[in-house]
């Protein structure tokens, strides 16, 4: 393997969980996309796209728990501000979210 990194490089990555508040079409995105608004708690609301259109609908997203990176410097896409990426496990050309098992405080941290 290639892309070895070590526990330290692991470490700077900051994981939380947030939940869903609020999702919305994302028409000018090159790949079908939400734009979904996440409260992570103490962190505040980010904003985040997502490719997740061919296993999600909107109303299914609202309230779901996620787990994603938070520490990542903003990134332009289209004409959306992504904050934070959303992490999921691709299957073909699905994507499958991460999510908690059991439901837990906006903004705890993974580990």
């Amino acid at each position: 393997m290639d892309n070895i990194i070590t526990f330290e490089d692991f470490t700077k990555v900051d994981l939380r969980v947030g939940t869903i508040i609020e999702v919305n079409d994302f028409p000018e995105a090159r790949q079908p996309a939400y734009q979904l608004t996440i409260d992570f708690g103490a962190l505040g609301v980010k904003k985040s796209s997502a490719q997740i259109t061919t296993l999600y609908t909107m109303e299914q997203l609202i309230n779901r728990q996620i787990v994603a990176v938070v520490n990542f410097p903003k990134k332009q896409i289209a004409k959306f501000m992504s904050e934070c990426l959303v992490l999921g496990a691709v299957d073909g050309k699905d994507v499958i979210l991460l999510n908690p098992e059991q439901q837990v405080k906006n903004g705890s941290t993974v580990v």
